[in-house]
């Protein structure tokens, strides 16, 4: 018989035995960015800038010997998600959701990444209002970094992009007509929040103009998992202080 020993909960159920892959501190956050492709040790402590560098180091250990992660053969010092790994995605995607219902405004350190602003955005993906839109992209530049998301139909299709975005596979929209509809917006992190709200207010519209802005706010929205408590707000925002 298998045993967990001292790492295990004691416990015989699929709770616990995810929480005895991928449970401990940070572990979600790493497989939540090469859910976005692969990635290098370097890349994955850009993107996690407070993540000690021995602890990454023992994540992608554990995480390889849980089967979550493997090293990419193709990229030095690479690695990406295993197929058991990507079957988080959907678990990373509801975590993100939910999170939204408590975030808070933003501490004064706290920054979003490529990576992290990718999630945000599949989370906030609304296959079936997107369907019967035009193909469009939308850029948006959140603090120091900007993604590109390509809406054709029902799939969406983004990758980091700029000065300091990551080498990415192609993308799948190569294979489809270039949209000729693009909205770029600025925002901050705080912004993003509202923008993924559905209050564009302080968005800064850098290109396309009120009829984009609104096809984004039918394609892009997160709603709260659990209408905010007073107590759920207060705690966000004492944890971002």
């Amino acid at each position: 018989m298998a045993t967990r020993g001292a790492r295990g909960f004691g416990q015989y159920g699929g709770v616990a035995r995810a929480l005895e892959r991928v449970g401990d501190r940070w572990a979600l956050l790493i497989v939540r960015d090469l859910l976005v492709g692969a990635r290098r040790y370097g890349d994955l402590k850009s993107g996690l800038p407070r993540i000690p560098t021995n602890i990454l180091s023992d994540r992608l250990r554990e995480l390889q010997e849980s089967g979550v992660v493997r090293r990419v053969p193709t990229v030095r010092g690479g690695y990406e998600l295993t197929p058991l790994g990507l079957g988080l995605e959907p678990v990373v995607i509801a975590l993100e959701r939910w999170g939204w219902s408590v975030l808070g405004e933003p501490g004064e350190d706290e920054t979003i990444g490529a990576d992290a602003l990718a999630v945000a955005l599949r989370a906030a993906f609304r296959a079936d209002a997107a369907a019967s839109l035009p193909p469009t992209e939308y850029v948006l530049h959140v603090g120091d970094v900007s993604v590109s998301a390509i809406v054709v139909g029902s799939t969406l299709d983004i990758v980091p992009v700029g000065a300091g975005a990551l080498p990415q596979p192609r993308r799948r929209s190569a294979f489809e007509p270039v949209p000729s509809a693009v909205l770029e917006l600025e925002v901050t992190p705080a912004a993003l929040h509202d923008l993924l709200a559905g209050d564009a207010g302080r968005a800064i519209v850098l290109a396309g103009g009120a009829e984009l802005l609104e096809r984004f706010g039918l394609t892009f929205r997160i709603e709260p998992a659990v209408p905010p408590t007073e107590e759920a707000t207060a705690a966000g925002d004492a944890a971002a202080a």
